[in-house]
């Protein structure tokens, strides 16, 4: 698959294997791979897991760090192979209530190569119990659903195993 500019979502829960399935989604792509890391290794934990992806992903992949101006990373990457980001939450959370997610949109239409994108399912948890936290995710649950609305393709990973949200193999709005 070398579909030009096609964006895909990958969707889940903590430790539920969407940055295994993301990966394995660009491997489709017959093109040189861009991995964009949102993440910053702010203490040893992190930098353990961030070590610990970058180990699972092996060779041939090129780095882009980038925690903060998301959109001007996949511009600058665009026409040079297959992006990955990971991921769309901590990116948001690194710009504390200043993530500009419509630029992000915007840039999104305008990529030439494929993207894959990873966000976290926040939304099947508790309401959280301060207006700060609930604010971040009703915010990244409206970014999630813009992303999705102009992506390609969407995923959710599961238990480890991927479950295609669209599309679908039936639109439900055709019933309706």
């Amino acid at each position: 698959m070398t579909e030009m500019g096609h964006i895909t979502l990958v969707t889940g829960g903590a430790r539920s294997g969407k940055s295994a399935l993301a990966e394995r989604l660009v491997a489709r792509h017959a093109m040189p791979r861009i991995y964009i890391a949102t993440a910053e290794a702010r203490d040893g934990e992190m930098g353990e897991r961030i070590l610990q992806h970058q180990t699972s992903r092996g060779e041939g992949w090129i780095t882009v760090e980038e925690p903060l101006n998301l959109a001007a990373a996949l511009a600058a990457s665009d026409g040079q192979g297959v992006r990955l980001v990971d991921c769309l939450t901590l990116w948001m959370s690194n710009c504390m209530g200043a993530a500009d997610i419509d630029g992000l949109l915007v840039t999104l239409r305008q990529q030439s190569c494929p993207v894959v994108l990873v966000t976290n399912e926040l939304g099947q948890g508790i309401v959280p119990d301060n207006a700060l936290a609930r604010r971040f995710r009703d915010d990244h649950g409206r970014m999630n659903q813009a992303v999705a609305g102009l992506a390609d393709e969407v995923w959710m990973a599961v238990s480890g195993q991927p479950l295609r949200l669209k599309p679908a193999r039936e639109a439900i709005d055709a019933r309706l």
